[in-house]
This record gives C-alpha cells, structure tokens and sequence, in this order.
C-alpha cells in the first residue's frame, strides 16, 4: 500500500507543478488517470483498515474502560422526575457519574418501552437512546423480576446500584442491600439532579 502512496503521491505533484504549463495537457491528463487509480486501489485497503480500527475502539471502549462500574435501576430512576416515566432523569445520572468518574450500566424492567412509549423496547433501542453501548443496558424477559438480576449483575461486578428503591425482599438473598452506601439514592430539586454518592 505505501507504493500506492507514493504513486498517489507522485501523479499529484505533477498535476500541481504542470498547471498554468502550456503544452502539459497530456501529462496532467495522464497524471490524473494514475492519481484516479491508485486512489481506486487505496480505497478499499483503507475502508477494511477503518473498520478494523473501528472495531477495535469499539472492544476496547467496553474492555479497556477501567472505571468503577455503579448499576442503575432504570425503571426507577424513569420515574424521579415528576413521577412520569422519561429517559431524561436516567441520562441525568449516567451524565452525573460519567462526571464522577464512574462507568454507567442500566437494568430496566420487561415493560419500561411500555411505560415510556406504549411499545416494548430491547436493550438496542434503549441503549441508542441514553448513547451507551448495548452491552451496557439490559432489559429483563417478561415475567423475570429485574430486581433480582440488578442485584446479582451488582454482586457479580462487584458494583453498587443507583435507585430509590430499598429491595427489603431481597435482603437474605442479596445481603450487601444493607451495607451504607451500596444503595445509591437520588431525587431531584427543582431541575437540579442530587445524587447521594
């Protein structure tokens, strides 16, 4: 490829040395062609590089990330604003850790695209809109109760949780429920998201 470069390279200058030279018609012409095909060989060399690269900013951004991960609870956290469902007050909290220094995933219930829009939506659709990567948000099967997957995903990352929620069902199954600070409460006032870190 870096022949092609410097084929590329070469027919260029000529180009550019040969303009306003009467007579060099034939030799910016023949220059052009040279430059057009070395650029037809360059391209897709470049454009399976590119996505190559891309690929692997992509695996890094999930695997390279060294920041503490802290779980929300997405179907709870929808509802801190107003009480109505909305997105706003979870994008608010994955903004306000992404600040602290901390690594956002999302639990949401089966039925949250339900609440939200009066449609089921999967962890794709709710993953494009909070702008994470999709290995980041989980939507639970109908019929699973989220809580007990939230909780597990935190135990299992060694992670604490953002929700209002206290999981008093949960506590001999999940004892750390109980531990100061695993739970990490929220509430706004006024517009201002307050989150009890």
């Amino acid at each position: 490829m870096v022949t092609l470069w410097i084929v590329f390279g070469a027919s260029a200058f000529v180009i550019y040395a040969s303009l306003g030279t009467q007579g060099a018609e034939s030799i910016v012409f023949t220059s052009a062609l040279i430059c057009l095909w070395s650029l037809s060989r360059i391209a897709p060399q470049m454009r399976v590089q590119i996505a190559a690269w891309v690929d692997a900013r992509k695996a890094c951004a999930a695997s390279c990330d060294r920041r503490p991960v802290i779980l929300l609870d997405g179907s709870n956290i929808m509802h801190w604003k107003q009480g109505k469902p909305d997105l706003t007050s979870v994008r608010d909290v994955i903004r306000e850790l992404d600040r602290r220094g901390y690594r956002a995933g999302v639990v949401f219930d089966a039925n949250a695209g339900y609440k939200l829009e009066g449609l089921y939506q999967n962890h794709r659709t709710l993953a494009r809109k909070l702008g994470l990567p999709e290995d980041l948000v989980m939507v639970v099967e109908k019929g699973q109760p989220a809580d007990e997957l939230l909780l597990q995903a935190a135990q299992d990352f060694n992670a604490r949780v953002v929700t209002n929620d206290r999981f008093r069902d949960w506590v001999s199954t999940f004892p750390a429920v109980t531990k100061p600070g695993f739970l990490i409460s929220g509430e706004y006032r006024g517009d201002a998201l307050q989150l009890n870190l």
